[in-house]
């Protein structure tokens, strides 16, 4: 089974619209914590989500997160 690789050791705290989106699982993508299609030729897919009202979230971008998308704490393990 293949690994992500560790985009950063915190997450990313963002205000989002409301909408969907696509969480980066592979963590290669350039556009952290987002899909930027990076994961070809991986055995990894984004995540998508949804919200439907503005609000601020913290999304992981160590990938170890038993949350996904949401950043649980994973990172300061690492």
């Amino acid at each position: 089974m293949e690994q992500p690789v560790i985009a950063a050791k915190q997450p990313a705290v963002l205000s989002l619209e409301p909408g969907t989106y696509y969480w980066c699982r592979c963590g290669r993508s350039k556009n952290q914590p987002f899909c930027d299609g990076a994961h070809k030729g991986t055995e990894f897919t984004p995540l998508e989500f949804t919200t439907t009202e503005k609000k601020q979230v913290a999304l992981c971008q160590c990938k170890q997160t038993k949350n996904p998308p949401f950043c649980d704490g994973a990172h300061k393990a690492l």
